[in-house]
């Protein structure tokens, strides 16, 4: 008990010395700063610098006050940054807040947000002890009498001055032992004020999409006549990684309909050019790519381009609106409608199931009057929450519920995911026998998912996606596209050459192209050398849009072998690792 007593006493006597409060405000705030030297890949020098800068600038702004407990709340701002690196952390294993996180935060609703954080327990909780506290400890620093002694504050002023400085010499040694290093790419929190910089910049950008697109037209024209009716349908799946298809060598009966089809193409080897939405929706829905991405800002999407030719346009969203590219996408059909949020309005269903997307698909196929459609499904396919892309009633794979998300529960995670992908599978084979009931009419069916998911696949221990380093599980979708027999009869060429090319190495930029291509749309955008039922098809060497909206080329993403031994054992296109023998291998 006397031990006991004189602890308390220890700890009373502790944090009456602002002292006390000075040195652990120090160590929270480089508490991101350590955990990214475990993880980053960067030469000795730069760790040394990720410690050595941030710790000298963070003790001399806590001398700023005589009580620490007020530079700490005025750094509030950079708590939260912290918390957020950390739970990125948690999520992806390695790097920093990237362009396309801080992005994606900004275009996320408040449902999808609470999905996920209501599902991350251990991550959330470790933020809280972590940074609650030291709230708590800043007012207890600010309503002290105590106060830094003048020696004190002048001491550790001159300390920080000092490692400031020899942290500045260790980012000179951390160039030289590695050229690619930079102070705005891997200084914890400069490399944070950066992308900061560049994801206001895109978001102003993409602000002033009507004024900066409104001039441009593509000139097209159909090569049909108008006597043929003519339907297409393109299906934008959500999260849906190639893996978990049947289609493609899964070995559970995630596509009971869809591997009974007939006209079906899917191509095997597919890669996303992005693995965030924001990003990977507009590459399939115009001619941008990662090689030409920012051609974005200046050109109008594939359903314009129908709509000149003649088309009636739909565009039928089971997502919220996020200020995107999407939604200004969106806005150029005919008809936009954007199904969750109407249902949000009028106070019904706040999440409806994809299948909702089929009533508006019926009301256009009856009006016969128009004779030529294309419509665009956004789905929100197997978006997590995974348990919630779904009706009880068709839960297949069991069991399938789960109250947090941890690698111990990744089989009920994985159970949920391919319900999901069930789910889609039925909305596609539902899609395909409207279009096939269709007399007279030369349809087709067009489906890809925007980008694929990790759940706890390996030892990284990895979850979710847009993480900025992708992986394959985030980069290998299905892509696949169904012909209608009277399609087949009036052009066979296109199905037999999207057969022929199934197997070839493609990209999500090729969708754009192909869909003109299948429609039969001339335009000077339609490139057929990127359209995978033209005769002039190519293979090319793909390339991934990185953070910055830079293109790489697979081998300079910076998969892990982990990530490789994947591309090898699905059999996917991969360039040879340098130092191997042979050129490109399978």
């Amino acid at each position: 008990m006397k031990l006991f007593r004189h602890l308390i006493q220890r700890l009373k006597a502790r944090f009456s010395d602002q002292r006390t409060y000075y040195w652990i405000f120090l160590a929270v705030l480089l508490v991101p700063n350590l955990f990214l030297c475990c993880t980053e890949p960067m030469p000795l020098f730069g760790k040394l610098a990720l410690i050595l800068v941030p710790g000298g600038f963070w003790m001399a702004l806590l001398t700023a006050s005589r009580r620490p407990g007020i530079p700490i709340w005025c750094l509030l701002p950079m708590l939260v940054f912290g918390a957020f690196q950390l739970v990125l952390l948690y999520l992806f294993g390695n790097s920093i807040i990237a362009v396309d996180m801080l992005l994606n935060v900004a275009t996320t609703n408040s449902g999808e947000a609470m999905e996920l954080l209501g599902k991350l327990a251990p991550a959330i909780a470790g933020v809280i002890v972590l940074y609650v506290p030291t709230l708590v400890l800043g007012v207890m620093s600010i309503r002290l009498g105590d106060r830094l002694t003048p020696a004190f504050r002048k001491r550790n002023l001159g300390r920080a001055a000092v490692i400031f400085l020899v942290g500045i010499g260790t980012m000179f040694g951390a160039r030289w032992q590695d050229g690619e290093y930079r102070a705005k790419l891997d200084l914890w929190p400069v490399n944070i004020g950066y992308n900061m910089k560049l994801a206001i910049d895109r978001w102003e950008k993409g602000s002033r999409y009507a004024e900066t697109s409104k001039d441009f037209t593509f000139g097209a024209v159909s090569e049909r006549p108008d006597s043929v009716r003519e339907v297409y349908v393109m299906v934008i799946g959500e999260t849906s990684r190639a893996l978990n298809w049947q289609l493609y060598g899964y070995g559970r009966e995630t596509n009971p309909c869809l591997s009974k089809a007939r006209g079906l193409v899917w191509y095997k080897d597919m890669l996303t050019q992005a693995n965030a939405t924001h990003k990977s929706v507009p590459i399939m829905l115009s001619a941008a790519s990662a090689e030409n991405y920012d051609i974005l800002y200046t050109h109008k999407s594939v359903l314009t381009a129908f709509k000149e030719a003649g088309f009636r346009t739909a565009f039928f969203s089971n997502q919220l609106p996020n200020r995107s590219f999407i939604d200004y996408y969106g806005d150029e059909a005919d008809t936009t409608v954007f199904l969750k949020a109407n249902a949000m309005a009028k106070g019904e269903e706040f999440n409806p199931y994809d299948d909702v997307l089929l009533k508006s698909v019926d009301s256009l196929l009856a009006d016969t009057a128009h004779r030529k459609l294309f419509i665009v499904l956004h789905t929100y396919g197997s978006h997590f929450d995974y348990q919630e892309r779904y009706p009880v009633n068709d839960i297949y794979f069991r069991p399938a519920s789960y109250e947090s998300v941890t690698r111990d529960n990744r089989d009920i995670l994985i159970n949920a995911y391919d319900n999901s992908i069930r789910a889609t599978d039925d909305l596609l084979c539902q899609i395909i026998a409207r279009l096939d009931a269709q007399p007279n009419t030369a349809a087709a069916m067009f489906y890809a998912s925007d980008h694929g998911e990790d759940i706890f696949d390996d030892r990284r221990n990895l979850f979710l996606h847009a993480s900025p380093i992708p992986t394959y599980y985030q980069l290998h979708i299905p892509f696949l596209m169904w012909f209608s027999p009277e399609y087949d009869t009036l052009w066979p060429e296109a199905h037999a050459l999207a057969a022929a090319n199934s197997g070839k190495p493609v990209t999500t930029n090729v969708i754009f192209h192909t869909l003109l291509s299948v429609g039969g749309i001339e335009t000077p955008y339609r490139n057929d050398s990127l359209a995978v039922t033209s005769p002039l098809f190519t293979v090319t060497p793909r390339h991934y849009l990185n953070d910055h909206n830079e293109p790489e080329t697979l081998d300079r993403v910076g998969f892990k072998p982990a990530d490789i031994e994947m591309f090898r054992r699905m059999e996917l296109d991969f360039p040879e690792l340098p130092g191997k023998a042979g050129g490109e291998s399978k």
